[in-house]
């Protein structure tokens, strides 16, 4: 399935669905079953994928544990993603600690020669909607990461399509969070696409409550929280996925 395809399907649906997060930036150090190798990844996203989540969103990582953008690296975790699992949805980060020159992170998508299904591109970013642009010239879907209110106006003068907006409530503090997701959605113009929100660190388990409450998309994994609602360390991923499901997260 191509980006484009992508795109026309997610706007023409209407249920909400769950995304998982399965690595991020986390180090093995922080956590014994964070996926870093591309078969790793390929593992975890068939065990999510058993247990019900919709796509995939990945942080691949070069020889030595770093995260890349670099053509080979994307390729080899793409590649590994859809031989385990055909047809499940992968999608990469384009943040800017990745590569901090958006030059580069350009170049980089340009040069893909195995490309995901969708990317995310972090609007308050320098060079956010140069990105953007290689994305959709490649036929990948764009998700718009909204980290601020601030952040739709400049993802709003994006002359790409996006295919999913990402309202991600990075504050610690429960209550900050979930003003940031209201204050955030309700600067979203009434035209946006499929919107998917999710918190991180302690807010994770509540903002993924508010955004089961609005029938929006979320996520969920251990990029996100290593814990459980209850405080518990999580053994994995599939832990994380089965416990948002349990909450009413589809």
């Amino acid at each position: 399935m191509s980006g484009r395809q992508l795109h026309d399907r997610l706007l023409g649906r209407c249920a909400a669905v769950l995304k998982a997060c399965l690595n991020g930036g986390r180090r093995r150090h922080e956590h014994h079953a964070v996926p870093v190798a591309p078969e790793e990844l390929a593992a975890e996203a068939v065990r999510c994928a058993v247990a019900g989540v919709a796509a995939v969103h990945v942080h691949p990582r070069d020889a030595g544990g770093a995260e890349s953008l670099d053509p080979a690296v994307i390729a080899t975790a793409v590649t590994a993603i859809r031989a385990a699992r055909p047809g499940l949805p992968v999608g990469v980060s384009t943040g800017a600690w990745i590569a901090p020159e958006p030059a580069d992170r350009v170049a980089a998508v340009r040069a893909w020669t195995v490309l995901p299904d969708f990317a995310s591109v972090n609007a308050h970013e320098p060079g956010a909607e140069a990105v953007a642009a290689a994305l959709h010239e490649r036929g990948v879907m764009v998700e718009a990461g909204l980290w601020t209110v601030e952040a739709v106006d400049a993802w709003r003068r994006w002359p790409v399509p996006t295919g999913r907006v990402l309202v991600e409530c990075l504050a610690e503090q429960v209550d900050v969070a979930l003003a940031d997701a209201a204050a955030i959605l309700a600067a979203l113009p009434t035209d946006r696409p499929p919107v998917l929100l999710h918190g991180e660190g302690p807010a994770t388990w509540p903002v993924l409550a508010e955004a089961v409450r609005r029938g929006l998309d979320t996520r969920i994994g251990l990029e996100d929280t290593l814990l459980l609602p209850d405080g518990t360390v999580a053994p994995d991923n599939l832990a994380l996925v089965t416990t948002a499901h349990a909450l009413g997260a589809r």
